[in-house]
């Protein structure tokens, strides 16, 4: 997620051969703080791969077909990020948003809020121009944060729903954009941001990504060991969707070299594509 507090970002320095189980052996995550503005850091980075956000300044000026095709030059790969079950109140769409579709604030986030993923209206009026305007600018695909708004949002807003009942209309939503997606653009990359048990909700998910994004894995924010059951879940999930032919790109945040020797060890024996970084995600880190 985008934070408003800059601090410095460092990856991690291990063994360089990755062993990545996919297209992609080693990413970079940036969502904040460009150098000038600009992507030609992030192209002279040794990174395959780049998850940017939609637009430069995280709200209405986007990058332009020309700088995503500069960035592809150097050889990357670029997903363009952004939210699908949840807004933030300086995102351009936010002001023009029938009330309705805005539920509850998210505790961890004072500026964002679930909405109502499932309603046509948020598919007509945010999903399809964000996923119009990464197609038209070039990107290779998108990376999709907040589906786990299925787990946040507040029962009580929203009657007559479950866990259940919306962690399938998540599943139904990432198939739409696959769908609509890939129509446009056969071989544009799906790739939602955590939540892998959304495998088990609905039958058209595993078709409809190409890999997953996934963090603290291993490392909570920042530099904690992930020992709690939800972690073992998290990477048993991880785990099928890699075997089931997806590619996996984690990203811990962590400061101490030994936390990103750690995390870079797991990455190598997962087979992951993995990114050691700060939270802000507002510098680019080395890769493993």
């Amino acid at each position: 997620m985008v934070a408003a507090v800059t601090v410095l970002l460092a990856g991690c320095q291990a063994d360089p051969t990755p062993a990545a189980k996919g297209p992609i052996a080693d990413w970079v995550y940036q969502l904040q703080d460009y150098d000038n503005g600009k992507l030609d850091a992030l192209a002279k980075a040794p990174q395959q791969l780049a998850v940017i956000d939609l637009a430069r300044d995280a709200q209405a000026d986007f990058f332009t077909a020309a700088e995503i095709a500069a960035l592809k030059t150097s050889g990357k790969k670029a997903l363009a990020y952004f939210e699908i079950g949840s807004i933030e109140t300086f995102r351009p769409e936010y002001r023009s948003l029938p009330r309705e579709l805005i539920l509850n604030r998210w505790a961890d986030w004072p500026d964002e809020y679930f909405v109502t993923y499932w309603d046509r209206r948020w598919w007509d009026l945010v999903v399809k121009a964000r996923v119009d305007r990464a197609l038209d600018a070039g990107f290779d695909g998108v990376y999709l944060d907040t589906p786990l708004a299925y787990e946040e949002i507040d029962l009580a807003l929203v009657p007559g729903r479950d866990r259940d009942t919306l962690a399938a209309a998540m599943v139904d939503l990432i198939t739409r954009i696959s769908e609509y997606a890939k129509a446009r653009k056969p071989g544009f990359w799906i790739v939602p941001q955590n939540s892998p048990e959304l495998r088990e909700h609905g039958s058209g998910y595993l078709a409809a990504i190409d890999g997953i994004g996934m963090e603290e894995l291993f490392y909570l924010a920042t530099d904690e060991p992930c020992t709690a059951d939800y972690c073992a879940e998290n990477l048993q999930h991880t785990r099928a969707l890699r075997d089931a032919g997806k590619f996996v790109l984690a990203v811990d945040y962590a400061a101490k070299a030994t936390s990103k020797r750690g995390a870079c060890a797991r990455y190598r024996s997962e087979g992951f594509a993995g990114y050691v970084a700060g939270r802000n995600l507002d510098r680019i880190g080395r890769p493993c």
